[in-house]
């Protein structure tokens, strides 16, 4: 015979939208438990919070994906490593690296930058050159820049080696030296009367990657075809060397979901989002649940002052202006994610302790109840062994439906710029996009996918609540 237990999770998994809202549930926990394990716990710290990690990203561009409804080709991001050189040789008593690269550029649009970044860079005495030169495809050549490396101090000794812990980058598109050199190249070898002021303006890429428009002026078209980045490393001794580099060209396209006006990933945002509203909801609505429901049956069974007293409470509580007051007790106690918690479980539990209470007044009178207290039960026993198991499923029900109640209430809070900096939330990424434009921009990657996933988030637990209803209620059973 099937137990209670057993009828129950049959009843539930009847419903159609119990389904849903278990196949929405398990795909929550499921991306919830990958970032778990595949990202730091410190995220939001560490690297959310970083613009060093983005500093290679594009900045406010959509989603790569977006290409193919385009009918404009644009920029690929384009992220090169370079971690051995191509050619090294020292002979007369001259070292010489070369790092290469080759690229293909067909897009209708000019790059947003580029920047190149070096790492272990070895010397014995004299810093060694590094120069980058750019190849174009009508065999034009662009010698970008030559690196100046610092001398060592005086109190260290050889072999000396910079850029190992802190690689160092060099934001070409706004490089001075880059400037000078593009505008140089404008001038002798496509002919255009160009200043570097204008190359401040307009950004080196239209002409590193442009060659002079059929409208004249100091316009430029793209030029398409293979490049070429030449890194040449020159030192005087034999150890002499450089690590690795990189060579970013930074597209107008980037990733799944597009980055924010910092070039922070937005897929990785959203993924970290999973877990913080799984958490945020389940935490929150099972202590709203306990506290409300042991209350309810505390008040509902013992009467008197204690009754009162939680009564009273409750009427207190429900008459205060929830937003207002979280607003204000969230700048005073700081804006953690515990601290957060805490405040919705301290104004949440009332709704549910007043229908439990009314729900232990009906029980407390009933026959078995009153049997009981004659044979001796004491309070605990007939509380925890009688009442409560006959408003639990009840309870349970309500948990369920708080979860998605705190999952907004913690998204609304992050909008109004009260969540936890330390931490990547939806409505983090929300408050970002609206407090920088995007809605105005036409960012739509920024504010419609977050919107999109507390929606889902709080839908699923609202069809699981659903499911419940059945079990919970009879009179809602399908007929068999």
């Amino acid at each position: 015979m099937p137990t209670r237990t057993q009828e129950a999770l049959q009843e539930f998994w009847a419903t159609k939208v119990a389904k849903v809202g278990v196949v929405f549930l398990v795909t929550l926990i499921l991306i919830s438990v990958f970032v778990l394990v595949f990202y730091p716990l410190n995220f939001g710290e560490e690297l959310w919070n970083n613009p060093i990690v983005w500093a290679d990203n594009p900045k406010a561009v959509g989603p790569s994906w977006t290409q193919a409804f385009s009918s404009q080709a644009q920029a690929e991001h384009l992220i090169f490593e370079l971690p051995e050189p191509v050619e090294s040789d020292f002979s007369q008593g001259f070292k010489r690296q070369l790092f290469q690269v080759s690229f293909l550029f067909e897009a209708d649009d000019f790059p947003q930058f580029t920047s190149f970044t070096m790492r272990d860079v070895q010397f014995q005495e004299d810093p060694p050159f590094v120069t980058l030169i750019l190849h174009r495809p009508d065999g034009e050549a662009i010698i970008l820049l030559d690196v100046d490396i610092p001398y060592p101090e005086p109190e260290d000794s050889p072999p000396y080696v910079f850029y190992s812990e802190d690689p160092r980058r060099i934001y070409l598109s706004g490089s001075p030296a880059v400037r000078l050199a593009v505008a140089t190249f404008a001038r002798r070898q496509l002919n255009m009367e160009v200043l570097v002021s204008d190359i401040a303006a307009v950004g080196p890429e239209k002409f590193m990657f442009g060659v002079p428009s059929s409208q004249g002026g100091r316009a430029t078209d793209v030029l398409k075809g293979e490049y070429t980045l030449s890194v040449l490393v020159e030192g005087v001794h034999a150890d002499d060397a450089m690590g690795s580099a990189r060579f970013v060209v930074a597209g107008q396209l980037f990733g799944l979901m597009g980055t924010d006006n910092l070039g922070r990933d937005l897929a990785v945002g959203l993924l970290f989002g999973f877990p913080v509203a799984l958490f945020i909801g389940v935490v929150t609505s099972t202590l709203t649940a306990g506290v409300g429901g042991i209350l309810g049956v505390i008040s509902g069974y013992k009467g008197g002052k204690v009754d009162m007293v939680i009564q009273r409470t409750v009427d207190i509580l429900n008459n205060v202006p929830l937003l207002p007051i979280l607003i204000f007790l969230l700048f005073i106690v700081g804006s953690s994610l515990w601290n957060i918690v805490i405040l919705l479980v301290v104004f949440g539990w009332t709704s549910l302790t007043i229908i439990v209470r009314s729900m232990v007044l009906q029980i407390r009178d009933g026959e078995f109840i009153q049997a009981s207290v004659a044979l001796g039960a004491g309070t605990r026993r007939i509380i925890f062994r009688h009442i409560l198991p006959q408003v639990a499923p009840f309870i349970l029900a309500q948990l369920i439906f708080f979860t998605p109640s705190a999952i907004l209430a913690e998204a609304a809070l992050s909008f109004l710029g009260l969540g936890d900096p330390s931490i990547p939330t939806w409505g983090q990424i929300l408050d970002r996009g609206f407090s920088d434009g995007a809605l105005y921009l036409g960012y739509w990657w920024w504010i419609i996918p977050p919107g999109i996933l507390i929606v889902i988030a709080a839908v699923t637990f609202v069809l699981i609540a659903l499911g419940f209803e059945p079990v919970i209620n009879p009179r809602l059973r399908r007929r068999r």
